[in-house]
């Protein structure tokens, strides 16, 4: 038997010492939370796809379960991808600006380097918006983050969160008149995303959230002024 608090009740966020009991020969049954007599975690019973969905759907007990109750171990994986989802839109961006069509492979090696530039300015942009939210959360909940073990389930849920940023690639593939629209609501899906991630991570009412959130992005643009004062395309 898992040792107390190994996992959490999805509804209640009450610490569980086993989510089912197997009672051999197929049968199985969902444990009870003692704290609020809810099923703790009714998704283990669930398609992949379903919870998917209500993951999407920003649903608390759709994160609980997949940052507490299962070993997803995807995201630095998922962050490297989704980093050069949006390197690529950047540099896509950037060639459709550029007039230049001289074939030389001098030209063209040029702007491969321009998407790595993009790459790892995509990198330290959100590195920069993540230090925001923890030294905005550590200022104001200290008690919070006291373990080296909140700040790693932190990060992970924060990377997870950013699973939105996929969208990016058929936003630009399916190119339309309203696809700064689509970049700019898929931009919106992933903080929502973020903000509920904080929350269920940290057990925080809806608005502080939001305020990490809010001083992370000041410093992200923080660094974005930098690099345009530098000179650079961003």
């Amino acid at each position: 038997m898992a040792a107390l608090g190994a996992y959490r009740c999805i509804e209640c966020n009450g610490e569980a010492a086993e989510l089912y009991r197997d009672y051999r020969r197929g049968v199985l049954r969902i444990s009870i939370c003692k704290s609020c007599q809810k099923p703790v975690d009714k998704y283990i019973e669930y398609d992949p796809v379903i919870i998917l969905i209500n993951a999407v759907l920003c649903k608390a007990q759709a994160y609980r379960h997949i940052l507490f109750n299962t070993k997803i171990n995807i995201h630095g994986k998922l962050c490297i991808f989704c980093l050069l989802c949006e390197a690529y839109i950047r540099w896509l961006q950037l060639q459709d600006s550029s007039q230049n069509t001289d074939p030389d492979d001098l030209i063209r090696y040029a702007k491969e380097w321009d998407f790595y530039r993009m790459f790892g300015i995509a990198s330290l942009e959100q590195t920069s918006f993540f230090i925001g939210i923890f030294i905005t959360l550590w200022w104001m909940t200290p008690e919070m983050l006291k373990r080296k073990s909140d700040f790693i389930l932190l990060l992970k849920a924060l990377l997870l969160s950013t699973y939105g940023k996929l969208l990016l690639i058929p936003a630009v593939i399916w190119e339309h008149d309203y696809t700064p629209l689509c970049l700019a609501f898929i931009k919106v899906f992933v903080l929502i995303s973020n903000s509920q991630a904080i929350r269920v991570t940290l057990n925080l009412n809806r608005i502080l959230p939001w305020f990490a959130i809010f001083f992370g992005l000041i410093l992200e643009n923080g660094v974005v002024c930098l690099f345009q004062k530098m000179g650079w395309d961003v």
